[in-house]
């Protein structure tokens, strides 16, 4: 594997000629796609390159200890030995991860589609709670979000709501979101006190490009309406809202949430774009089931993932059999804690299945 890794160092050398020439700088698709590939390359060759001079270091603390035969010096000898077979030992756990396979949509924005499940309208409400918890960790992280559409209820809280989260890096950050998610807690709309449970979907899909997936525009019908809110009431007077159905799959999307027509078509097809990808993708990753032993979750929507317990304060990830009391501070907003061990847990499978 290491021997290999001089053709990723020869090749990171070649793009920073590449990236320094004018005629490149010129074209930028080419720039862009160069400076991808310099991202994805530089840390593996940055490793490779720490790995080579601990391997130099440990070659000379052997030599040294042979020659030498002070005990003091012998002892410091031992102890850079012990430092240096340490530092390669990581570095080599370092170089296999960055190794792994990268998923494609991992830089991708994401849409993200929330719908209350099981439990009425105390569903409805868990599901606005999960908004506000996405929404909250995408401002964390500075990325921007944008409300395509959304299904108010009386009591405020969501039969269904979608959104665009724009940011470097959003989809790697929450592709294990999808699935059931799960809450216990005594409902608004419990007068007697007691504990229920509900549940709300959550489905993250990463934006499509239009060059990825071709949409016949004779497929699609069309259609305008009012825009309106919870309860019937208008929000405009003008039919801005969109409805686009995909006739060969049945596929409906809304979006109202824009005052201009056009810009709620714009958002309308990028939901329909998205969704009609990650439809063929559960079909390829359904063909090649063995793929799907080495992920954290199958992303599944009738999968549950998680349980957010109010009385206990604890969040628990059911994949990884995590368990945090920090049930306020996830909620709002500081997911890391919860997506950093899942993320992990994925790379150790991964790395498992590659051995």
């Amino acid at each position: 594997m290491f021997e290999n890794l001089q053709v990723f160092e020869n090749r990171l050398e070649e793009l920073n000629l590449k990236l320094y020439d004018p005629q490149s700088a010129a074209d930028q698709a080419l720039y862009s796609a160069l400076m991808k590939e310099h991202k994805e390359l530089s840390p593996i060759v940055e490793s490779y390159r720490q790995y080579r001079d601990w391997e130099r270091r440990l070659r000379e603390a052997k030599e040294l200890l042979e020659e030498s035969s002070d005990r003091e010096m012998r002892e410091l000898v031992q102890e850079e030995i012990k430092e240096a077979s340490a530092h390669l030992s990581a570095l080599e756990e370092q170089i296999k991860l960055l190794l792994l396979p990268h998923d494609p949509n991992d830089e991708k924005n994401v849409i993200v589609e929330i719908r209350g499940g099981a439990g009425g309208e105390e569903a409805a409400l868990f599901a606005g709670v999960l908004y506000r918890m996405y929404s909250m960790y995408a401002q964390h992280r500075g990325w921007k979000t944008e409300v395509v559409s959304l299904n108010e209820t009386e009591l405020g809280g969501f039969k269904e709501v979608s959104f665009l989260i724009d940011g470097e890096g959003a989809y790697s950050r929450l592709k294990f979101e999808s699935g059931v998610h799960r809450v216990q807690r005594v409902p608004e709309t419990e007068a007697q006190g007691r504990i229920h449970t509900s549940t709300a979907t959550v489905a993250v899909l990463p934006e499509a490009e239009e060059v990825e997936l071709e949409i016949d525009p004779k497929d699609l019908q069309i259609d305008t309406f009012r825009s309106s809110g919870a309860g019937g009431q208008h929000i405009n007077k003008t039919s801005s809202a969109i409805r686009i159905t995909h006739l060969p799959t049945g596929m409906v999307v809304e979006c109202q949430d824009e005052r201009s027509q056009l810009k709620n078509k714009d958002k309308a097809m990028k939901v329909l774009r998205a969704r009609l990808l990650d439809k063929e993708r559960a079909k390829a990753e359904a063909q090649v089931a063995e793929e799907r032993k080495s992920q954290v979750g199958t992303g599944d929507r009738s999968e549950r993932i998680r349980t957010y317990n109010y009385p206990q304060t604890r969040v628990t990830d059911h994949r990884i059999g995590l368990s945090l009391y920090h049930l306020e501070e996830i909620l709002g907003g500081e997911l890391d804690q919860v997506i950093d061990p899942l993320i992990a847990a994925d790379r150790a499978a991964r790395l498992e299945a590659e051995n």
